[in-house]
């Protein structure tokens, strides 16, 4: 909307400051979680799968990486059954953060086995419960 003076922008930049304000302070109140995982594949079976969730008792150190979740929530403040709902999505999340991959493969009289590992070192994210959904958020660990 123009002003009496004709500048538009100022009221303009208000509004998106206030927006980015209200964006990013969500994050400082976030709860944070360790999160980590792991599964176990022989033969395109899945043997063992382990997801680990405890809500951090020290506030986590490190800057927030620019990729999140956003998964839809049913009323629960139960993380993990949350994510296990949202397997899929979650699967993919896990995916673009970064899995750690150990693979092998052997033949013995012929046949063909493979075993692979797929392991996402105890990390910590800000999670975010909203009224309809929960936004997940990693943080970037400190060198060790």
């Amino acid at each position: 909307m123009r002003s009496r003076d004709g500048n538009h922008s100022f009221t303009l930049s208000i509004s998106t400051i206030i927006f980015l304000l209200f964006n990013s302070s969500a994050l400082l109140f976030a709860d944070e979680y360790l999160i980590s995982y792991q599964s176990s594949i022989k033969d395109a079976t899945l043997y063992n799968e382990t997801l680990l969730i405890s809500k951090a008792m020290q506030k986590c150190q490190g800057e927030t990486i620019d990729k999140n979740l956003i998964l839809k929530r049913d009323k629960k403040n139960d993380l993990k059954k949350i994510l296990l709902a949202n397997r899929e999505n979650f699967d993919a999340f896990l995916e673009k953060i970064g899995l750690y991959v150990e693979h092998r493969e052997e033949t013995r009289n012929s046949v063909n086995h493979s075993f692979t590992t797929l392991t996402l070192k105890t990390t910590c994210f800000k999670v975010d419960f909203n009224d309809n959904f929960v936004k997940i958020t990693p943080l970037e660990q400190p060198n060790r």
